[in-house]
């Protein structure tokens, strides 16, 4: 897999996988959209995102 996630947007989707997280600790009707932070984290770590590379996104700047 080629890096295509740059710094900003890890950082973007680490804050909103966090926060959707967080929502699962609560009682209410989002509570499981709350698990979709997981899929923000993963792809924030791994710094690889399919969904970019079906639409020949790259936000990172360094070259591999």
């Amino acid at each position: 897999m080629i890096d295509n996630v740059g710094l900003f947007d890890r950082i973007i989707r680490t804050l909103l996988g966090l926060a959707l997280l967080a929502l699962f600790f609560f009682d209410s009707n989002i509570k499981y959209g709350g698990l979709l932070g997981i899929i923000l984290l993963f792809t924030a770590f791994t710094r690889y995102c399919p969904i970019y590379s079906l639409l020949h996104i790259k936000t990172c700047k360094v070259k591999h």
